[in-house]
């Protein structure tokens, strides 16, 4: 296990490398250093001294990958790539363009990000495995037809119509809970209740339709038919043999999404005003700060590497027969 997990480790490296010079080359393919300084300057008519101060300030007055005026291993050191990623495989996130702590932001910004998605995937999963549960039990029966379709239909909707309908229809009509915005504490908690229903009503249709798929699997084979031969009722059946049977490809959709969980949801933290780490990348985005955006990208690589891990060992604790080598 050790010597898996090592090795894993190892493998990432050059994953995230080649991660960080993707990210690279495309941001600044986008926006150049000048093109970055107009816009944080934020002025219409920006004199060439004051980007080149911008520029020199925050060490974007480097060649961008290659240094040919330098000496020796200087040729590779004193770029804008080297200074600006080397430092992130440290976990170095180092000032963001507009000035600002980058780690220190990210570890402000990690509380909002999963009280919202941390609720959202347990109550979610808990529904969504009840429900399929429920279809499989009464198989072949108008209820999971009728079952079937609904789910059709609410996976066909966008996610967006259900952030919006349910700010409208719970937040503006009903005024149970606020539209929007967020408090530290429990006053947080009325902020809360509406991103997280909307998060597990808009995925209920897809989660219920894969956890049918996969007991549906599971009640045709031979064990099952052992385990109704010996006089287990069905609903016995499906609790007590058929999930846990089917918990290894549960366990690869929860595992690899629980470390993800800190980079928090780019599209609901921005509609609900939650200062969490989607809409932290979103306004780094819109605002070209390339400092923030690079280390969003690498932590959401090193997240899911880790994520991968953890399925792999999770394996190995559901199924005794699995092995990792």
């Amino acid at each position: 296990m050790t010597q898996y997990i090592i090795r894993r480790i190892l493998y990432a490296f050059p994953l995230l490398m080649g991660v960080n010079i993707l990210t690279f080359v495309l941001f600044f393919v986008v926006n150049s250093p000048d093109d970055m300084a107009r816009m944080q300057l934020g002025q219409k008519h920006v004199t060439e001294k004051a980007v080149e101060n911008w520029k020199q300030q925050r060490g974007y007055d480097l060649p961008l990958l290659w240094n040919s005026k330098a000496e020796g291993e200087e040729k590779l050191t004193e770029t804008i790539f080297y200074q600006k990623s080397v430092g992130l495989f440290l976990f170095r996130f180092g000032i963001s363009d507009s000035g600002r702590n980058i780690a220190a932001d990210i570890q402000q910004r990690m509380w909002p990000s999963l009280a919202v998605a941390l609720p959202t995937l347990i109550v979610g999963l808990l529904v969504n495995i009840s429900f399929a549960l429920m279809m499989v039990l009464f198989r072949n029966s108008y209820l999971e037809h009728a079952g079937v379709v609904l789910c059709v239909i609410l996976m066909s909707v966008s996610s967006l119509f259900y952030i919006i309908g349910g700010q409208f229809l719970i937040g503006k009509l009903l005024r149970l809970v606020p539209i929007s915005g967020y408090d530290g504490g429990l006053s947080a908690l009325k902020f809360l209740i509406l991103p997280v229903l909307i998060g597990v009503f808009s995925g209920i249709g897809s989660g219920v339709r894969w956890y049918r798929t996969l007991f549906l699997e599971e009640v045709e084979k031979d064990y099952v038919r052992t385990a109704r031969a010996k006089g287990l009722t069905e609903t016995r059946t499906l609790f007590r043999h058929v999930l846990k049977n089917a918990m290894i490809p549960i366990l690869t959709g929860v595992v690899v999404v629980l470390p993800l969980l800190f980079m928090g949801s780019l599209i609901m933290e921005s509609f609900f005003s939650i200062p969490g780490l989607g809409s932290y990348t979103i306004d780094a985005i819109n605002s070209q700060d390339f400092a923030i955006v690079r280390a969003m990208v690498f932590l959401g690589s090193v997240l899911y590497v880790i994520g991968l891990l953890l399925t792999d060992i999770s394996y190995t604790l559901v199924d005794p027969r699995v092995r990792l080598s």
